[in-house]
């Protein structure tokens, strides 16, 4: 699978923002069928950072939403700026 039929799009709100700053967190919309691995592969290919850990919600409009956490050796906020959401 590639990034785009994976990763939808970024997910951002103040709540996510706060998560970027200080968890080192960042936040997107995924296809739904997409596994924990396959995030992670794919973060960790198109964004050349290094994942900890994904979380993964089902949002009650049924969309599926993952928390990607990156090593501290790349912060979170750099990525996000790269994405334009920051």
């Amino acid at each position: 699978m590639e990034f785009n039929e994976i990763i939808l799009y970024p997910f951002i709100t103040e709540k996510v923002q706060m998560k970027v700053e200080t968890e080192n967190k960042l936040a997107f919309i995924v296809l739904r069928a997409a596994t924990k691995r396959h995030i992670k592969q794919v973060i960790e290919m198109t964004y050349e950072v290094k994942v900890v850990k994904v979380d993964t919600t089902i949002l009650p409009d049924g969309r599926k939403k993952a928390f990607v956490r990156l090593h501290p050796d790349f912060p979170a906020i750099d990525v996000a700026t790269r994405l334009g959401v920051l």
